[in-house]
């Protein structure tokens, strides 16, 4: 969702960029925030601070960002093309499942003046960071949010006494990495929409992007074909 349909991933950098600034730290570079994107709050909030080394606890980074984000989310907008997209798929009868790492609040603020575009997705169709069927630290790159979301759509489809759709018939749009392994992890093919200072961090790396190899997920994208195969 972040980055991918709302312009919402350039706003986590600036939210991020005021505390670095506040404290005499560097703007956070693309080759971290790369690490960051996709991944659920707890794991992205690790790698960040490992990195940035702020001189103050985590709970008062904590609400420092949250205040921060209280006032930038809710302006959020969607990105060129968006709309239209969204539209037509759903126009078509094309299934829609939405699989984002925000959590319920976040998504809240993010999509409270959005709902013609978030209604394209069914309630029972979005599947959001903190949500309980995920298993603590199964989030992107884990295939768990992608699987989780096809299971969705196919619960309806069973009720209405219709054919499922198998993960290898499925399409993930991705911005960020670790996503795009989640979803070829999961069996699904993926389309890889990178911020365009993302894509500058991975030139030349484009094919193992979109392999799902670039996050170093080798080992585990070979258990997942096997285990499928299996």
């Amino acid at each position: 969702m972040d980055g991918l349909l709302l312009n919402t991933e350039d706003m986590y950098t600036q939210c991020n960029n005021v505390i670095l600034r506040e404290h005499n730290r560097p703007d956070l570079p693309w080759n971290i925030k790369a690490q960051l994107q996709g991944r659920p709050g707890p794991e992205a909030g690790e790698i960040f601070h490992a990195w940035a080394q702020l001189p103050i606890s985590r709970t008062e980074y904590q609400r420092r960002i949250t205040e921060l984000q209280r006032q930038h989310f809710p302006s959020a907008q969607p990105l060129p093309g968006v709309p239209e997209l969204l539209k037509t798929l759903s126009e078509s009868g094309v299934h829609l499942a939405l699989a984002t790492s925000s959590h319920t609040a976040n998504y809240h603020l993010k999509t409270s003046r959005l709902d013609t575009l978030f209604n394209h997705f069914p309630d029972d169709q979005k599947v959001l960071g903190d949500d309980t069927r995920i298993p603590p630290g199964k989030g992107k790159p884990a295939p768990d949010i992608y699987l989780l979301a096809l299971e969705t759509i196919n619960s309806r489809l069973r009720k209405q006494g219709k054919k499922e759709i198998k993960r290898e018939e499925c399409l993930v749009f991705e911005d960020s990495v670790p996503g795009v392994e989640a979803g070829r992890r999961a069996g699904m093919r993926v389309v890889w929409c990178p911020h365009p200072q993302l894509l500058k961090e991975y030139s030349g790396r484009e094919k193992e992007v979109l392999a799902g190899l670039a996050n170093g997920g080798k080992d585990e994208l070979v258990k997942e074909v096997m285990h499928e195969a299996a």
